[in-house]
């Protein structure tokens, strides 16, 4: 092992306290519980959050996988047992009948039962296939801990009588009493090979008894905790008052073997690997260390922590280390190799847009930190980072031609090359920040809105400024292209709607009046405040705004004629956004939490979707024209069916806030893919793509990849990234 080097690989920040965390037998996943009562699973393969088991109204104290990694066990404190289907993240069975709350839970080894101890101070033997309660075992005082066999056919458990029972798990009846404990029994185990079994009171007190006859073999006494190693042959002896280290124990002699010094201060977690070679120890002086058990050698010291260590596991193959924290961290380590994990590196601010390229399969994203980043669509692999913007960059857009454009607080628009990540045109002329750009449909013109009350038209080839357009009075905030390429629209604080003619010597119409050396067409009047946002019909033929006046407007293009004003909204109208059939138009208010969708031929509300608990940030349709995703503060997301108007699927928080607050028009994007998926920005800076999943009549959402930082970073760990509506 003297080559063996250590590298810390991701860290988990938390917002809540860690209860409890366990791998999967075979590796594949990880299982955090909180003491908000969500459980949160990990695929180790690349530490993306799988699922959110949300369901506990009270903190999860204890978690348990079945032996097949098929099932996931917990128990709470609101005196509930529930078993997940790991796989989907569905709630088969809540288990009812404890009268409080639940102190653990395990499953025997064949898999097929799942004990659980509660504060009722009764153990309860569940059939884990069919969540039926088997026995109900009582008159033994308060539970303290508990133990399947290696066989799976007894259950032995430690009670407030000082006494340890074994039970016959068939029958539920006693098989026998041990005897001679002579304080409160905290914790106990079985040997590999179910001869020995290990208890400690709570006085410190080890004692190994025989199964087989109920004699106490030896008693070990001096420590505060226990650890068995994998092969039952010895037991390690540690604790947070004394400073002798960990000692390790032979279980058939009943000697101290050896002793691992080397700690600062008291031990509060020791575990053994997988094969019993090596163990791992968490101290008060914040450190991790690593021990060979032969030798006592300490092979490493691992810093990370701000606070002591209070759980250490490894991996089902001992080729990770997971410790847990006071500091409401979860740091991973390699074992053998010690090589840093190369994943994708997130923003250093919240996410304020994100465009989708079908043609280039990959999703760019823009932030607060004044960046770009470039992503793969199905791996999420982060390719390129775009850096130059002095400030916030506020809005991205892809165009047809392999380029993309991006506007700012520094006041310039910047053209880019996607396959070189050059910056090909630095586009000054704004007075101010920059707050929309928009490609033609063609790529070979880019359109700019500024707070100088200024729109500008740029040749993408030559990066010259080809038209002024100054006609807003106020403020402009929003610009985009009509389907067809011919006509530019743009809107702002003074709540008026204009529409361009980007080309020159286009024959004029009665009503059009010229702004500047640019045609405009209409001016499109009635709102009364500022308008936050337009959006062209499929065929560009209407034109939908809303506008903080709480309306919704639809306007004839070609006229210029206002054909339906949209009441309904209480609050700002913030968002709107066409079906891609062209046949429905949604709107969502900002502070009234609600979205209307709208008939767009006879202005009738045919559904208000309410559900959301805070204020509301974007909506989007799916490319088919079936579904309606929105998103608020505190990353609470909804999936609703356009066509009824039932929600399909919500998220109600995944602890980061929106990206961007009111700057922030569009935090998702859906995905042009055979599966429906959107890609999803948030306040962390993180970005994530979730794919949508119908069965039968319902919804489940599974996330395919999430940006984290540099060493496999997630911040936040109550993110719920995928939940499902029972």
């Amino acid at each position: 092992m003297k080559d063996v080097q250590f590298g810390e690989l991701p860290f988990i920040r938390y917002h809540h306290n860690v209860e409890t965390c366990v791998y999967a037998p075979d590796g594949s996943s990880f299982t955090v519980a909180f003491s908000d009562g969500n459980i949160v699973v990990y695929a180790t393969s690349n530490w993306d959050t799988t699922w959110i088991l949300s369901g506990h109204s009270d903190g999860v104290t204890s978690v348990a996988y079945s032996p097949t990694a098929d099932r996931i066990v917990s128990g709470s404190n609101d005196s509930t047992v529930r078993v997940w289907e790991a796989t989907r993240g569905d709630c088969l069975h809540i288990l009812i009948g404890h009268t409080s709350g639940v102190l653990g839970v395990v499953c025997s080894p064949q898999g097929n039962v799942v004990a659980s101890m509660g504060g009722d101070k009764k153990v309860r033997l569940w059939d884990l296939e069919s969540g039926k309660c088997l026995f109900i075992i009582s008159g033994c005082g308060s539970i303290r801990d508990m133990a399947f066999s290696p066989k799976g056919d007894t259950i032995a458990f430690g009670s407030s009588d000082l006494r340890i029972r074994l039970f016959e798990v068939a029958s539920g009846e006693i098989r026998s009493i041990l005897v001679g404990n002579t304080k409160r029994i905290t914790t106990i185990a079985y040997s590999v090979q179910g001869d020995f079994l290990i208890s400690k009171d709570n006085r410190h007190v080890v004692r190994v008894w025989v199964v087989k006859d109920g004699a106490c073999r030896h008693i070990l006494q001096g420590h505060q905790f226990t650890a068995l190693s994998p092969k039952g042959n010895q037991v390690a002896l540690y604790g947070i008052l004394t400073e002798k280290g960990v000692e390790l124990w032979d279980i058939e002699t009943g000697a101290c073997v050896r002793r691992l010094s080397g700690h600062k201060g008291g031990i509060y977690s020791v575990a053994y690997s997988p094969q019993g070679d090596q163990l791992v120890s968490g101290d008060s002086d914040l450190a991790v260390r690593l021990w060979d058990v032969e030798t006592g050698e300490c092979r490493q010291i691992m810093n990370g922590h701000s606070k002591p260590v209070t759980k250490l596991l490894f991996s089902p193959k001992g080729d990770y280390i997971a410790s847990v924290s006071s500091d409401n961290m979860m740091r991973l380590w390699n074992v053998g190799s010690g090589s840093s994990r190369k994943t994708s590196i997130h923003h250093n601010g919240g996410v304020m847009n994100l465009k989708y390229s079908s043609k280039w399969n990959q999703v760019a994203s823009c932030s607060q930190d004044s960046t770009i980043r470039i992503w793969d669509a199905e791996t999420g692999v982060h390719s390129r980072t775009l850096t130059g913007h002095r400030a916030m960059v506020f809005k991205i857009s892809y165009s047809p031609r392999g380029q993309l454009a991006s506007c700012s607080l520094d006041g310039t628009v910047r053209l880019w090359d996607l396959e070189s990540g050059t910056c090909l045109h630095i586009l000054p002329g704004h007075a101010g920040l920059v707050g929309d750009v928009a490609f033609s449909p063609l790529g070979d013109q880019v359109a700019s809105a500024g707070n100088d009350k200024t729109v500008r038209l740029w040749n993408v080839k030559t990066g010259e400024c080809q038209h002024v357009l100054t006609g807003h009075s106020d403020e402009a905030w929003v610009v985009t292209y009509s389907p067809q390429g011919d006509q530019a629209a743009s809107s702002g604080q003074d709540g008026t709607v204009k529409l361009w003619d980007v080309e020159t010597g286009i024959q004029w119409l009665p009503k059009y009046v010229k702004c500047s050396s640019t045609v405009c067409q209409h001016i499109l009047t009635g709102h009364s405040d500022l308008i936050q946002a337009i959006q062209y019909s499929p065929n560009g033929k209407q034109i939908a705004s809303a506008c903080d006046d709480t309306t919704v407007r639809l306007w004839d293009v070609k006229t210029g004629e206002c054909s339906h004003i949209l009441i309904g909204h209480q609050e700002k109208a913030t968002r709107v956004a066409y079906s891609p059939l062209g046949h429905q138009v949604a709107s969502a208010g900002h502070y009234d939490k609600a979205v209307r969708l709208w008939d767009t031929v006879s202005g009738e509300c045919r559904h208000t979707l309410t559900g959301h608990k805070h204020n509301l940030h974007a909506i989007a349709y799916s490319p088919r024209s079936d579904l309606i995703a929105s998103w608020s503060d505190k990353g609470e997301a909804r999936l609703w069916d356009a066509k009824t108007g039932s929600c399909c699927w919500n998220l109600d928080h995944d602890g980061s806030t929106p990206s961007g607050g009111n700057f922030c028009s569009q935090p998702f994007v859906w995905m042009s893919s055979d599966i429906d998926s959107f890609i999803a920005g948030c306040g962390d800076g993180s970005v994530r793509r979730l794919d949508v999943i119908k069965e039968g009549d319902q919804y489940r959402v599974h996330m395919r990849w999430r940006s984290t930082n540099g060493q496999l970073t997630v911040v936040g760990a109550c993110v719920q990234d995928c939940t499902r509506v029972e």
